[in-house]
């Protein structure tokens, strides 16, 4: 089989796996939130700051966790942790602050079980291989797989997201940067 279509046809075996009620869940969270904070590392936090950045062409107030220009999370805001493994030690150490405080929490990972699906308020499950899966079927590099999955089910949810906020590519165009 050609690489190009077995990686397609692994993010698509992933895609499809992904449970429209979680997405759902996610989209109530999202729309009822103050704020909404980002986390990740390595290249789950690059999806995360692409995800803040989509969700403030959307008119969502979005931060990225150790940005210099982050504020103080509240209560009232949602943070949205991202660790393909679930056991990111400087993911979960946010989140447990973040929990301290009353604040609600997706955890997006690539196992049910996963200490990031036990200690967030709701879990997005991703099903990607990673790094530390045990039975690895992919054939890309380390979390190669659940990193590109995760892209692209952030960008669904921001897609579900501006249709249902009636949120024009002009409107979102608007709030794109003008000064690159």
């Amino acid at each position: 089989m050609d690489l190009k279509k077995e990686i397609l046809s692994e993010i698509t075996q992933v895609i499809e796996a992904v449970e429209d009620e979680q997405v759902n869940g996610v989209l109530k969270k999202m729309t009822k939130s103050n704020r909404i904070f980002v986390v990740g590392e390595g290249r789950s936090g690059l999806q995360g700051k692409a995800f803040a950045m989509r969700l403030m062409h959307l008119g969502f107030t979005s931060f990225v966790v150790g940005e210099t220009i982050t504020p103080s999370i509240q209560e009232k805001d949602l943070l949205v942790a991202i660790s393909g493994s679930g056991k990111t030690t400087n993911v979960l150490d946010v989140v447990k602050k973040a929990k301290k405080i009353n604040v609600e929490v997706i955890g997006i990972s690539s196992t049910k079980d996963s200490k990031l699906a036990g200690i967030a308020s709701f879990h997005l499950l991703v099903p990607g291989a990673t790094k530390n899966s045990e039975n690895n079927q992919s054939i890309q590099l380390l979390s190669t797989l659940f990193d590109q999955s995760v892209h692209i089910v952030l960008d669904y949810i921001c897609l579900l997201l501006s249709r249902q906020e009636k949120i024009s590519n002009q409107d979102a165009n608007e709030k794109h940067s003008n000064i690159e």
